[in-house]
């Protein structure tokens, strides 16, 4: 019997291009092979193990002959390749409708509604690099007081503003206004504050990032679980992604690291139910910045933490590690890229080693969950649990 699920999403780490993937622009992206062989390979033995060179090959990662995991990897049904859409669907909710996107910066009646409202000028307005655009404005920022607005090819209203002229509570009332504004036709997935502190030229955001999703328009697996009456622990960005609906806990984390460190501590204090996990360095710190050096350091890193989440896990535990989209650090673009995502199930009262072959949408993995856990069915998504029995 398993009566507890940890997926871990290792944020933006896919593994090839879509069929679709020229109508995003995104053909030729492959995070994670195309990471690997922008470094000469990756050195990933505990994913090896577990079968993620089975899916695909990836430089330096080997297929063997009995992993220790059932693999796989899942298309994307929903249309996007953001963060909200991705998790949303591995959570069985399946979006028609992409949300709005801004390539030309906000409508001016956006603006100056949102302007009124904080007593504020604001600066920029248009899609960049959230790096870059610090760069840009960070100093006419700090003389004039006003925050920099910008988006990105994702559905995102993101405020920039130092800690030290702007302080982080007040950032964060900023959000809420514009979330308060965002609603019908530009009813954007999120608005993000996106503080930062440091002097010109050496600018750095911080971990006090917030992200004001739209709730999700309809239950998911989370609210299953939780209507189930267990517990539903959301680790990471997973409380800003569903607006904190279906979660009987929410913890904030610093980093992959950070992030791996509150999964062991709730997998030593969770009783029955989820414990949904996003690790978000990959894409924020990796992805978004073309660093594909940083981005397999990360990966590595986080292999290195697999035999602790392992040794913790209990007889009636199953894991899941997948991902949201790709990043892929080596193209042109900045932005998400339009692929498959890896599955990688690890439990040990399953069947090991079995090829799950392409899932046809993120939304079989929380179906897969909805059954392992007893719970309601999801609207989407067909479970893979018999293959595994």
């Amino acid at each position: 019997m398993i009566d507890r699920v940890i997926i871990l999403v290792l944020d933006s780490v896919g593994i090839g291009e879509l069929p679709d993937a020229k109508l995003f622009n995104d053909e030729g992206s492959n995070t994670l092979v195309n990471t690997a062989k922008k470094v000469g390979g990756l050195n990933l033995p505990n994913l090896e193990k577990m079968g993620l060179g089975n899916i695909e090959k990836i430089p330096g990662v080997k297929s063997v002959e009995s992993p220790t995991a059932s693999y796989g990897k899942a298309a994307e049904k929903s249309a996007g390749k953001d963060t909200t859409t991705g998790h949303w669907e591995i959570a069985g909710l399946i979006l028609e409708k992409p949300f709005p996107v801004y390539p030309s910066g906000f409508p001016g009646e956006i603006i100056s509604e949102f302007e009124k409202r904080i007593g504020r000028k604001i600066l920029g307005n248009y899609p960049a690099s959230g790096t870059e655009i610090i760069k840009e404005l960070g100093e006419e920022h700090m003389k004039s007081g006003y925050p920099i607005v910008y988006t990105s090819a994702d559905s995102v209203f993101q405020i920039a503003a130092h800690e030290e002229v702007i302080p982080v509570e007040e950032l964060y009332r900023y959000c809420e206004i514009a979330r308060e504004i965002l609603t019908g036709e530009h009813a954007v997935a999120r608005v993000i504050a996106r503080p930062f502190v440091g002097t010109p030229g050496n600018f750095t955001r911080t971990y006090n990032r917030k992200d004001f999703s739209l709730k999700p328009p309809e239950d998911t697996l989370l609210d299953k679980v939780k209507n189930k009456g267990c517990e539903v622990w959301g680790i990471g960005k997973i409380g800003d992604i569903f607006a904190g609906k279906g979660l009987t806990r929410e913890i904030h984390t610093e980093g992959n690291m950070d992030g791996v460190d509150k999964t062991l501590e709730a997998m030593s204090r969770a009783k029955k139910g989820l414990i949904f996990t996003n690790l978000v360095d990959f894409d924020m710190i990796y992805g978004h910045r073309n660093d594909a050096e940083g981005y397999a350091k990360a990966l590595e890193e986080f292999d290195k933490r697999i035999p602790e989440i392992l040794s913790q896990m209990r007889k009636g535990d199953c894991l899941i590690i997948t991902a949201d989209h790709g990043c892929d650090p080596t193209t042109e673009s900045t932005d998400h890229s339009r692929e498959y995502v890896p599955v990688l199930v690890y439990c040990r009262q399953l069947k090991s080693g079995v090829n799950l072959g392409t899932l046809k949408s993120f939304s079989d993995i929380g179906q897969t969950v909805a059954e392992m856990l007893e719970c309601e069915r999801l609207k989407h998504g067909h479970s893979f649990l018999d293959k595994l029995k």
